[in-house]
């Protein structure tokens, strides 16, 4: 017998009076959203997906042409796309648990079904393969994406070789988020009524910081890609230089008090109104005082200057942390390279590839001085253009 309802459920089950009880739980519901077809074995099973759309399937884990977990991945590779529910004996729930594991949203213990959990439990598999299949266009979408950055930092002369090193790269910095994503879904999905309100938020956290950090990732390729095709071009505005940088010092605070380190700030010399390009400046600074905050010990200071000279403004950030080995010095500003001393300090090897190319726009120059355990400075010097 086939209800018409809005959610349609394919129910392979060899036990009839079982399937009609599960016919009378979904009826008990008082709930308009249902269609039940219920088919005996897995072959009927997969020649159905075929032929019509459904929303979930009840699977059976006990079928008279497949037993156990053998049924699952057939289903999976006929409709990938479909939530999975599967059904079984009290002393098959090890064998259910698995099951989840090898790609099912949930599983129901036959005796412990009641109108009430098959509804939730469905509800719950559709909304859980709903989120993986948004994490998996996610997914797609960054692939797009990295390639259209890829095409944007390639040179002609070079483009096999920097598209292979660009992709190596990038995957391995965003694996981190990515990873984290899939670690937080899994466990939403897995153990979703076991979990307390808080930890499912905390997941949840997680999942929106990563994404975050991915974006903030994609967001700087594009930033280095767009300065590479020659597109990055100063817009030169009257700015307060000496307000700005207190307000960018302000920004930073939360960052520097979390590591109990001492931000100070100082300006020397005439510091009047002149042309800057305020985004450019932005990406300097905020780089160089972040990293400044992030190589440093617990406890120290960091401190930044800033230098009103005739022609040029001198921008210096000095911080008294880990260092850089001279080895390493000339390469940082190239994208994705990082000192070797940084250990699990978390970066992307950008931040100083960004800078430079702000640096360049503004026709300047960027010079390193660092001793390896003992300090770091970063001097920044651009040529100042009075308004006039």
């Amino acid at each position: 017998m086939v209800v018409s309802y809005s959610v349609k459920i394919l129910l392979v089950e060899d036990n009839l009076p079982y399937a009609r009880l599960l016919q009378e739980f979904l009826m008990q519901a008082q709930s308009q959203e249902f269609t039940l077809v219920h088919v005996k074995r897995l072959g009927e099973a997969l020649h159905e997906v075929t032929q019509c759309n459904y929303d979930v399937i009840l699977l059976d884990l006990s079928l008279p042409d497949s037993q156990g977990l053998s049924s699952l991945p057939p289903l999976i590779d006929q409709a990938p796309s479909i939530p999975i529910v599967v059904l079984t004996n009290t002393n098959d729930e090890e064998m259910a648990i698995e099951a989840v594991r090898q790609g099912a949203q949930d599983y129901l213990i036959k005796r412990q079904i009641n109108s009430d959990v098959l509804v939730r439990s469905l509800r719950y598999a559709i909304e859980r393969k709903q989120v993986l299949e948004t994490l998996r266009m996610v997914n797609e979408t960054l692939e797009i994406r990295v390639e259209e950055r890829t095409a944007e930092l390639v040179k002609a002369n070079e483009l096999n070789q920097l598209k292979s090193e660009f992709v190596s790269m990038f995957s391995h910095d965003i694996r981190n988020p990515l990873n984290t994503i899939l670690l937080a879904a899994g466990l939403l999905q897995n153990y979703d009524e076991k979990l307390t309100k808080e930890k499912k938020l905390n997941h949840l956290q997680m999942i929106r910081s990563a994404i975050k950090n991915m974006a903030q990732l994609l967001d700087e390729v594009s930033f280095i890609g767009k300065a590479d095709s020659g597109r990055l071009q100063c817009e030169l505005i009257s700015l307060d230089l000496e307000a700005f940088c207190c307000q960018l010092v302000e920004e930073v605070q939360l960052m520097a008090g979390e590591k109990h380190l001492t931000l100070v700030f100082t300006s020397f010399g005439q510091l009047g109104e002149a042309l800057w390009d305020k985004s450019l400046l932005r990406h300097i600074l905020s780089n160089l005082l972040s990293n400044a905050i992030k190589y440093s010990l617990p406890g120290g200071i960091v401190r930044f200057e800033l230098i009103g000279q005739e022609k040029t403004v001198i921008f210096r950030v000095q911080d008294w942390g880990i260092g850089i080995p001279q080895e390493d010095q000339k390469r940082l500003f190239q994208p994705f390279q990082r000192a070797d001393n940084v250990g699990n300090i978390p970066g992307t090897g950008l931040g100083l590839a960004i800078a430079k190319k702000c640096v360049d726009a503004h026709g300047g120059e960027i010079v390193i001085n660092s001793q390896l355990g003992v300090s770091t400075t970063f001097t920044v010097t651009l040529p100042l253009q009075t308004i006039r």
